[in-house]
């Protein structure tokens, strides 16, 4: 009788909540808001519509460890005016434990209450939904380019807030290169290493280039190898269709003299040409004086 009522409980018997004092700590310090741990009723709390995460994904197996073991890690709320709903809070993060729990029967879970605004939400919602294990590369990508676009953090504190270095942002950030079609290709190929993809993206520039080495990836087993080869190659065509530098020659009719002006950049106008001349002239004319 004692261990049905325990799962109610939301949490075993003589299990503390996990995290509970330092994560309550920690994330008071990274948000700057007030933080609470405690346990919550179920019927107090509401998802956030507008929550990052668009699928939960199958809940089975995690409903199958709550029913058994109970919530371990906490869920994120903050409390909501009592005009906007009947539920007394609104989750930041951790709506699938919250699910889970739901199915599984429990009364109450455990959570940190914290005091910050829908935006602060939002922004926490993104960092701890960009900490799971199981984001595909694209989902990665998009998480950090919505904390540079909407809350405006530089890639170093992107890396920062996720725990991750900066080069490996930047590096996943490039995948936003590949167009949506490309995207869908891959997903539906099943290719999910963010390595291959970042290969792909350096060895080709279009669509059509892209999916077809998606597809050789997945059929013909293309390697690490082979794209690096098919980037350096790509690298060297672009090498060589590069324009030079324009160079303007002027050859005296009387043949007395001639004069060579090279410029650094491979698009000069008539009118940086006379700037270029009209400036050698006056440092000539200062030299003379």
């Amino acid at each position: 009788m004692s261990e049905p009522s325990t799962r109610k409980r939301g949490l075993p018997t003589r299990v503390k909540m996990r995290h509970d004092q330092h994560f309550v700590e920690e994330l008071t310090t990274r948000h700057g808001g007030e933080a609470v741990g405690t346990m919550l009723a179920i019927t107090s709390i509401e998802p956030d519509p507008n929550q990052p995460r668009s699928s939960m994904g199958d809940l089975d197996e995690l409903v199958g460890s709550v029913s058994s073991r109970g919530v371990l890690e906490p869920i994120l709320v903050r409390p909501q005016p009592e005009s906007r709903s009947e539920a007394a809070y609104r989750i930041i993060s951790g709506e699938r434990r919250y699910r889970a729990a739901s199915e599984a029967g429990l009364v109450e879970i455990p959570a940190i209450v914290m005091e910050v605004d829908e935006d602060e939400a939002l922004e926490i919602a993104l960092i701890e939904n960009l900490q799971r294990k199981d984001l595909t590369p694209f989902e990665e990508a998009e998480g950090y380019n919505a904390l540079a676009e909407i809350h405006g953090y530089t890639q170093e504190q992107v890396a920062s807030a996720v725990g991750k270095s900066r080069s490996l942002v930047t590096e996943t950030l490039q995948l936003l290169k590949m167009a949506r079609r490309v995207r869908q290709t891959a997903e539906a190929l099943g290719i999910q290493s963010k390595t291959t993809l970042l290969g792909i993206v350096k060895a080709a520039r279009s669509e059509e280039e892209q999916i077809e080495l998606l597809e050789k990836v997945a059929h013909e087993g293309l390697g690490r190898e082979g794209l690096r080869q098919k980037a350096r190659t790509r690298k060297r065509a672009q090498g060589s269709r590069r324009a030079k530098a324009p160079v303007f020659t002027f050859k005296d009719p009387d043949k007395t003299f001639s004069l060579k002006l090279s410029f650094r950049r491979s698009v000069v106008e008539k009118d940086d040409l006379i700037d270029a001349l009209e400036k050698i002239l006056s440092e000539l004319r200062e030299n003379d004086g």
